[in-house]
C-alpha cells in the first residue's frame, strides 16, 4: 500500500511512479528549445540529471489517493514482468519524442524558458508573454504533429503576438544612426556662404542640406558671374510655409493610431505650388523640404508657370486594408484641404501614393471644399482628361535619354539599360525602353535585384506586373524564365550596362555602387528618382566623366502631364494616348533645350558631367 503524507516512507520505485504521473517542466539554459509536458511513458536521457524547478511537494488529494489504491504495485511484480512493463512503452515513445524534439528545435525557435513566480514558464521571444496560446503544444506530446503546428499558428496569428511583432519592427525602423553631413569644397566664397547659412539654420536636416549642396555646386559658375543671385538663393532656401500636423486614424480593429503629416509650400513666385504627397515610414520634415526644393527647380525648368511644394506622412500603407488607407487619407485631408486649390496648391502622386490614395484624398477634399475643382493630379480620367498620366514621368525619362544620346550622335537601340525599383515609374520605364528598342535587363526591390540576360519584353513586363499585383516576390520570376536570376541583399549596379536609370529612392547609389557602375561600363546615368546618388557617388561619376541627367530636368514629364490635366481644354475632352505622348515629347524637348542653352551660356562642354546639371 502507498503511504499518504507527501511521499514520506516511499521507496525509489514509488518515487518514480509519482514523478511519471506529474507534469514535468524541463528547465535548461535561457533560449534553448525544450519539450513541454512529457507524458507517461516518455523517456528523456537527461531527465535524471535535471533538477525540477518550482514543483514543491504537495499533499495528494482524496481522488488521487483512491486512484493510487487501485494501481498495481510495481515493486511486487516479478523482475521479468517489471522489465517488460516499463521497457516496452518507453521504447516506442522514445523515438517519437526524439523526432518531434529535433523537428521543433530546428524549425521553430520562437520560445525561451524563464522562471516566473517560482515556476518555470515558456515565453514567446517576441511578446515576452506566456499562456495557453504561447505553449508550443497545448495538447501535450500525445497530440499529432498537425495539432502542434495548429497550436503554433494559433499563437502566431494571435492579436497579442502580431501587435508585439509590429512594435518590435517599428522600433527597429526608428533606430537612426546620426551620420556627419558631407560638405563639398567650393571654389567661390559667395557660393560657400549660401551652404554655410543653410548649415547654421538647419544642421540636422541631412537630405535638405544635400539637395542644397547639389544645386549650389551646379550653379556655382552662375552665382560667380551674378553676385545678386546669392541673396535670391538665400530667400529661395527658406520655404514660404511649413505645416506639421497630427493625423489620427482608426484601424480595422477599432484601435486609434497617430501619424505625423507634413506639407511644405516652398516657393510660389512663378505660380501656384505643385508637388507630390509621399506616404513612407521614414518621411520627415527634412525629406519634405528636400522634395519641395527639388520640385521648385523642376517646375521652374518646365514650360509652365508653377511653384514648388511637397509633403506627406510617416504612415506606411504596406499591409494596410483599403478601409484603413481610406480612413487615414480622409484624416490627412481634414487638415490640409484648406491649403489646396487650383490657385494655391496642386497635390500629385509620390512614393506610397497611387491612384487609390489620390482617389480617397480627392473625395474627402471635394466633400470638405464643396466644389469639383479638379486640382488633384493622378487619378486617371475620372476627373481629368489625360490618358497617360501614370506613365508620363517614366516616358519623359526615356525621351530625355534619347535627346541626350542624339546630342552625342548615338542611338538608344540595343543599349543595355540597368533600372532599379519595382514601382510604377520603374515598370513604365521598362515598357518604354522596350518600345524604343533598348534592352532593359534589371529591376529591384528592397531585398535584392532581378536580372534577365535576354532582356525584358512586353510579355515579361506583364508577368512582372502580375507578381506585383499578387504581392509576390521577384524571386518567382526566375522560376519561370531560366536565363534570369535573383540576387538577395544586392544592387544591380555591378551589371554590365550602357545606361543606368535609378527609380528607387534618394541616396540609393553610394560610393561603392558608383565604382561598380564605372567598372560595368556605364556612360550615362539618368535620375529617375529625386537625388538618387550620394555626394560621394557623384564625385566618383564626375571624375570619370559619366554624364548625369538630373531629375529636375529628366523627371519633368510628371509636371507636364499634370499641367495638361488641369488645362481647361483637357477637362472637356479626352486626349488619345498618341496626342498626349506627342505633347509630352514636345514639352521634354523644350526642357532639354533650355538646359542645353544654359549650359552653353556658362561654358560647360557637351561631354562634361556638369553640362546637364545647370
Amino acid at each position: 500500500m502507498l503511504l499518504p503524507g507527501g511521499g514520506l516512507g516511499m521507496d525509489s520505485t514509488m518515487d518514480d511512479m509519482n514523478l511519471i504521473q506529474a507534469p514535468r517542466h524541463l528547465v535548461r539554459d535561457i533560449g534553448e528549445e525544450i519539450d513541454l509536458e512529457i507524458g507517461p511513458g516518455d523517456v528523456d536521457p537527461s531527465f535524471a540529471n535535471t533538477p525540477l524547478i518550482g514543483v514543491p511537494p504537495q499533499e495528494p488529494s482524496v481522488e488521487e489517493q483512491d486512484e493510487t489504491k487501485q494501481m498495481p504495485i510495481v515493486s511486487q511484480l516479478p523482475n521479468d514482468d517489471q522489465y517488460s512493463l516499463k521497457a516496452q512503452p518507453a521504447k516506442r515513445k522514445k523515438k517519437v519524442v526524439k523526432r518531434w524534439r529535433e523537428e521543433w528545435a530546428d524549425t521553430y525557435k520562437w520560445a525561451y524558458v524563464d522562471v516566473k513566480e517560482g515556476t518555470a514558464r515558456i515565453f514567446c521571444s517576441v511578446c515576452k508573454e506566456y499562456g495557453r496560446k504561447h505553449r508550443r503544444n497545448p495538447y501535450g506530446n500525445e497530440g499529432s504533429r498537425n495539432m502542434q503546428m495548429s497550436a503554433l499558428e494559433e499563437h502566431n496569428n494571435s492579436l497579442l503576438h502580431r501587435e508585439a511583432l509590429r512594435l518590435q519592427m517599428a522600433s527597429k525602423d526608428k533606430i537612426v544612426v546620426d551620420k556627419p553631413i558631407y560638405v563639398k569644397a567650393l571654389m567661390s566664397k559667395t557660393a560657400g556662404s549660401i551652404i554655410e547659412a543653410a548649415l547654421k539654420r538647419d544642421p540636422h536636416e541631412a537630405e535638405f542640406i544635400q539637395s542644397v549642396q547639389e544645386a549650389v555646386h551646379a550653379l556655382e559658375r552662375v552665382i560667380a558671374k551674378n553676385s545678386h543671385y546669392v541673396n535670391i538663393m538665400e530667400r529661395l532656401l527658406e520655404p514660404e510655409r511649413m505645416i506639421i500636423f497630427r493625423v489620427p486614424w482608426v484601424d480595422d480593429r477599432g484601435e486609434t493610431h497617430v501619424n505625423r503629416g507634413f506639407r511644405v509650400h516652398f516657393n510660389q513666385a512663378l505660380g501656384p505650388c505643385r508637388g507630390g504627397i509621399r506616404f513612407h515610414p521614414k518621411m520627415n520634415i527634412s525629406i519634405a523640404k528636400f522634395l519641395g526644393f527639388e520640385q521648385t527647380l523642376k517646375n521652374a525648368l518646365s514650360p509652365y508657370k508653377l511653384g514648388g511644394a511637397a509633403g506627406g506622412s510617416d504612415f506606411d500603407p504596406k499591409g494596410k486594408s483599403d478601409n484603413e488607407i481610406m480612413r487615414f487619407c480622409q484624416s490627412f485631408m481634414n487638415e490640409t484641404y484648406r491649403y489646396f486649390g487650383p490657385d494655391k496648391d496642386l497635390p500629385s502622386e509620390e512614393m506610397g501614393v497611387g491612384i487609390r490614395e489620390m482617389g480617397f484624398l480627392f473625395g474627402q477634399y471635394r466633400r470638405l471644399a464643396g466644389n469639383f475643382q479638379g486640382s488633384f493630379t493622378g487619378p486617371r480620367i475620372f476627373w481629368s482628361g489625360s490618358s497617360l498620366r501614370t506613365e508620363a514621368t517614366a516616358y519623359g525619362l526615356v525621351f530625355f535619354t534619347q535627346l541626350i544620346l542624339a546630342e552625342l550622335n548615338k542611338d538608344i537601340k540595343g543599349l543595355r539599360c540597368v533600372v532599379s525599383g519595382f514601382g510604377k515609374i520603374a515598370m513604365h520605364v521598362l515598357e518604354k525602353l522596350v518600345a524604343v528598342g533598348a534592352l532593359p535587363i534589371t529591376v529591384s526591390d528592397s531585398k535584392g535585384y532581378l536580372i534577365d540576360e535576354d532582356g525584358f519584353d512586353y510579355m515579361k513586363i506583364s508577368f512582372l506586373r502580375d507578381l506585383k499585383a499578387q504581392q509576390r516576390s521577384l524571386r518567382d520570376y526566375s522560376k519561370t524564365y531560366a536565363r534570369s536570376k535573383y540576387y538577395d541583399e544586392a544592387k544591380p549596379w555591378n551589371e554590365r550596362c550602357d545606361v543606368a536609370i535609378p527609380c528607387g529612392s534618394q541616396n540609393e547609389i553610394d560610393q561603392a555602387d558608383a565604382l561598380n557602375l564605372v567598372n560595368s561600363g556605364c556612360r550615362i546615368l539618368v535620375e529617375g528618382s529625386n537625388m538618387p546618388c550620394t555626394p560621394e557617388a557623384v564625385d566618383v561619376l564626375k571624375k570619370v566623366n559619366v554624364l548625369i541627367a538630373p531629375a529636375m530636368a529628366a523627371g519633368a514629364g510628371g509636371v507636364v502631364a499634370g499641367e495638361i490635366e488641369l488645362n481647361h481644354e483637357c477637362n472637356v475632352m479626352h486626349w488619345s494616348p498618341e496626342d498626349f505622348e506627342s505633347k509630352l515629347q514636345e514639352a521634354m524637348k523644350q526642357t532639354f533645350h533650355r538646359a542645353l542653352k544654359a549650359a552653353n551660356d556658362f561654358g560647360y562642354q557637351k561631354e562634361s558631367p556638369e553640362h546637364w546639371k545647370v
